[in-house]
């Protein structure tokens, strides 16, 4: 086992594969900071030039890119409250607070440190229990699932805002456009209105481009016109670093995120996406002021950016372990393989070991790329800041309607960044949360899905939702999460009633 270990690592270390990191881990950081474009995107674009690259190169140029992508999402997210992936969605809700308070450098650092480090953390789970790990996720059965996604429904609360009940409705809403399009498991057509180009269901990119993108640009035109002056980012960047107590204090809260960014990517399908706000929740939930989360915590930057990539080391298990791909990247990765005449999956430890820590190994280069290219280049990032943004925004508008065309090829998705630009735009004016909307969007097709699997499994008896011990606990603690929140709101009205 040694021999093949270390004849992984020798492949991989040479100049040539090691370029090939890099250069991976750079262009992938470019796709994840420019909003409309994806980890995903960029790999699609270069699979093309790995047909002639034999397996272990093409892997370093492909794990480069891909841990690079997902990193990458946190420089808009924190500099313009643009994510850049969807992975980076909660990194904005404190971020970008931070960038206009004078902390952007912090933010930043923040943002790349925990990156690494939760990177880092999946990693070494891969590299020691990746078999037992991948067993247990194989064995989660359509009644778990539902429970878990269940269970991440309920904790909206957290991300409601001011209104309980203005973030519930605003989770509803997600809920409704997620059931646009075919239906799972019988593909019937529904709520499409006669338009064909519905009967896919609204596409993710350009739902998230216009929650995020499109509505700060007219937010940001609003501001210009109240200010009635040309609109520029003049915020004081502030040191860019953290302390070794503001680092060593969020130990828990690394942890905690890592673990959940871990698991969240090992359970198919699922991925990075839903890790960061689950985590996000999580660490605003068991914090002592939950209060200050969303006006520039330290706090709500670490949880996001630690989870979205430990992700991607719980997502390399399912591949690995089993051939089914974590999520839409891993899902890319498997034709890679297919490619090179490789069948990802439990034969792979036996036939190709030497592949395997191969693949190991550039996951860690690749890692330490990502943190030392983006704080090598960290003040040319925040150099953004002072692009005004009446000439920033028009072109990250052009970069975000190429993104959207390019996730279906079709100028459809143009109106629908438009439709939901100007309804995330419009909610915001009545103070309802977009964070609830988006969790409801992403989470709504796994419901229903995992809800029909279980019924056809079982019958259409309920009754296994409830007797499988995982799916059991899970409920379990959906209703208490909802009980915990329901208590908490009224415990802040009284206090707001108090006060007043």
């Amino acid at each position: 086992m040694f021999a093949h270990f270390l004849t992984g690592v020798i492949e991989v270390m040479s100049l040539g594969n090691i370029l090939l990191i890099i250069a991976g881990t750079a262009l992938g950081i470019m796709f994840g900071a420019i909003p409309g474009l994806t980890p995903a995107m960029a790999i699609a674009l270069c699979l093309p030039m790995t047909f002639n690259l034999e397996i272990v190169s093409s892997m370093c140029l492909l794990i480069g890119l891909y841990l690079g992508g997902v990193s990458g999402g946190l420089i808009s997210a924190i500099l313009l409250r643009i994510p850049g992936t969807a992975g980076s969605l909660a990194t904005t809700f404190d971020g970008h607070p931070m960038a206009t308070q004078g902390k952007a450098g912090k933010a930043l650092a923040a943002g790349i440190i925990f990156s690494f480090l939760g990177g880092l953390f999946s990693i070494m789970i891969l590299l020691l229990v990746a078999p037992q790990l991948a067993e247990v996720a194989v064995r989660i059965t359509p009644f778990d699932y539902f429970s878990i996604i269940l269970f991440s429904l309920t904790l909206v609360g957290g991300l409601a805002g001011k209104s309980l009940i203005k973030g519930l409705l605003s989770c509803l809403l997600g809920l409704c456009f997620s059931f646009v399009g075919s239906a799972p498991i019988d593909g019937v057509i529904r709520y499409t209105m006669g338009i064909r180009n519905l009967n896919g269901g609204f596409v993710f990119l350009p739902v998230m481009i216009g929650l995020y993108a499109v509505s700060q640009i007219l937010n940001s035109a609003e501001d210009a016109i109240k200010a009635d002056a040309p609109t520029k980012i003049t915020s004081n960047v502030g040191k860019v670093a953290i302390t070794w107590k503001e680092f060593t204090g969020q130990t828990v809260n690394f942890l905690r995120s890592s673990v959940i960014g871990t698991i969240i990517g090992i359970l198919p399908g699922i991925g990075g996406g839903t890790s960061n706000l689950i985590a996000y929740t999580a660490a605003r939930s068991s914090s002592k002021e939950p209060e200050k989360f969303g006006t520039g915590i330290l706090d709500g930057v670490v949880a996001p950016e630690t989870a979205n990539n430990a992700a991607i080391g719980g997502a390399m298990i399912p591949l690995l372990c089993l051939g089914i791909p974590g999520d839409v990247v891993t899902a890319i990765l498997i034709g890679a393989f297919m490619i090179q005449g490789i069948t990802p999956g439990p034969m792979l430890f036996t036939t190709q070991p030497t592949l395997l820590y191969s693949i190991f190994t550039a996951l860690i280069i690749s890692n330490i790329a990502m943190i030392v290219l983006e704080l090598l280049f960290l003040k040319g990032f925040i150099k953004v800041l002072n692009i005004p943004k009446h000439i920033l925004l028009p072109g990250i508008l052009c970069v975000c309607a190429i993104g959207a065309i390019g996730a279906n090829n079709r100028v459809f998705d143009i109106f629908v960044i438009l439709l939901f630009g100007i309804l995330a735009f419009l909610i915001t004016k009545f103070e309802y949360p977009v964070p609830p909307l988006v969790m409801g969007f992403i989470l709504g097709p796994m419901l229903e899905t995992n809800l029909r699997r279980g019924l056809i499994f079982s019958k259409g008896s309920i009754v296994p939702f409830f007797t499988h011990p995982l799916s059991c606990i899970m409920i379990i603690l959906s209703v208490l999460s909802i009980v915990f929140t329901v208590v908490a709101s009224n415990k802040k009205v009284k206090r707001v009633q108090n006060g007043q």
